[in-house]
């Protein structure tokens, strides 16, 4: 973050600067954790459902914070640090990042969908990285607090931005959107993903296009061409679509399935023929890297930028991480998230992977609502007809998985903690083993990959 005044910070917030002086110092940096306080920071104290970070305020401040940014002032002052003072933190934070966002005039880029936005935000990045030095959203902090955190990270050396967005309820996006303006704006795909909340997949398309109404009035609008619900979407923008449909602007062609070594595939617009090398696992990762070539296309950079940035892509986190053990174990950690989209992908790879033996190790999936029972019913047959040779379902929900693979003839057994499962775990990641660990992350996959890891490690 470029330094600002205190004075410009309250000025962008509406607030109060309650103790004005003449030498308050410039800030440089936005912390709403006061455990995380950067010497000289803002601190924003954040109100939840079960905390209030003005209770804070006091150990932020003697842990080195310049000041705070507070809807409730603390009985005393300190005379060496500022209080601006504001009706609500996390609208004064939406304010700031929104001001801050206009010092800079780069293409911005935001991506939203209900599978695979980090994936899509990591190719996109990936791609102009080739060309420009591009701020993203680190890992999946996609929401009101780690967009304008995110955005408050630019600085002078950036030359393009890729913020992911992510919702649960209407009217996120159009909330995230008002701080990011996107010149481009990139929808993955409309899944079952939050059904829960928003009841349809066609409010799920509804809240997903949200993302339209700030999109700039000669800003470009990329689409999934392959998607159902996309497909009715008629917008006002430049509109691209991308995928292996006969429409589709930009065309996957060629496709070819390695393994866990990755896919190749050709990728055809009006100006040019990209072939493709990704590096990561699932003919479903041909879509991040058609997008990323709309992208780069749009953005100015080569054929050879385009083809040595998707080459270049590595996964975020838990999401289809090939980890290699002992023994020729692989372990396909795709834990970080889980919805019935997601796991159908998933399933597919690992029936694909050319091991002697395959296990699925599946876990519940939040947010599905009505769709909860016959959804995990389905992955569990799902796994069984793919011919996995077996199914390790953990946790409640995935009771309902446990009994789709049993009824299809497929091999299951069903733990209802991690810590039950675990000892099975390791006797069936026996060598030349593939085994998938997949859940929503509430179910914290990532302490069973940890110790799969531990105990085969190379």
């Amino acid at each position: 973050m470029q330094p600002m005044t205190v004075k410009e910070i309250a000025a962008a917030v509406s607030g109060i600067w309650w103790n004005p002086r003449e030498d308050a110092p410039m800030v440089g940096a936005v912390c709403t954790d006061s455990r995380r306080i950067t010497p000289g920071c803002l601190f924003l104290p954040w109100v939840g459902e079960k905390f209030d970070g003005h209770n804070f305020i006091d150990a932020a401040l003697d842990a080195g914070a310049a000041g705070c940014l507070c809807a409730r002032l603390p009985m005393n002052l300190r005379p060496d640090k500022f209080y601006i003072k504001v009706d609500d933190t996390r609208l004064a934070l939406r304010a700031l990042a929104s001001h801050y966002r206009d010092k800079f005039q780069i293409p911005m880029i935001q991506i939203t969908g209900s599978v695979g936005k980090t994936t899509t935000k990591e190719m996109i990045a990936a791609v102009l990285e080739a060309k420009y030095h591009v701020l993203k959203t680190p890992e999946n902090f996609n929401n009101d607090i780690g967009t304008p955190l995110t955005l408050l990270g630019l600085g002078p050396e950036h030359e393009a931005a890729v913020i992911e967005t992510g919702m649960n309820h209407f009217g996120e996006i159009r909330y995230l959107g008002e701080m990011v303006r996107p010149d481009i704006a990139v929808i993955s795909n409309i899944g079952d993903a939050h059904i829960e909340y928003l009841g349809s997949r066609e409010g799920i398309l509804q809240a997903k296009c949200e993302i339209l109404e700030n999109l700039k009035p000669d800003g470009l609008l990329i689409l999934n061409g392959d998607d159902a619900l996309l497909d009715t979407v008629a917008a006002p923008f430049a509109t691209v679509r991308c995928g292996q449909s006969e429409h589709c602007a930009v065309r996957i062609e060629d496709m070819a399935d390695h393994g866990v070594e990755g896919i190749t595939c050709t990728v055809v617009t009006a100006q040019d023929r990209y072939p493709l090398s990704i590096p990561a696992p699932g003919e479903h990762m041909a879509y991040p890297a058609a997008m990323a070539v709309a992208v780069g296309e749009r953005l100015g950079l080569s054929r050879e930028e385009i083809i040595r940035g998707v080459a270049s892509y590595e996964p975020a986190g838990s999401r289809m991480r090939v980890v290699r053990l002992s023994e020729g174990r692989v372990i396909l950690d795709d834990c970080y998230n889980a919805n019935p989209q997601s796991v159908t992908a998933a399933l597919e790879v690992l029936a694909k992977t050319e091991c002697d033996r395959q296990v699925a190790v599946l876990g519940d999936m939040g947010e599905l609502g009505d769709l909860t029972e016959q959804a995990h019913y389905n992955m569990g047959a799902l796994a069984a007809m793919l011919g996995i040779d077996s199914v390790v379902a953990i946790g409640e929900k995935a009771a309902m998985i446990a009994e789709g693979t049993a009824q299809s003839g497929g091999s299951v057994l069903h733990f209802s903690t991690k810590e039950e499962a675990m000892p099975q775990l390791l006797e069936l990641l026996g060598p030349n083993t593939a085994m998938l660990v997949k859940a929503s992350h509430a179910m914290h996959f990532g302490q069973l990959v940890e110790r799969l890891a531990q105990e085969y490690q190379v």
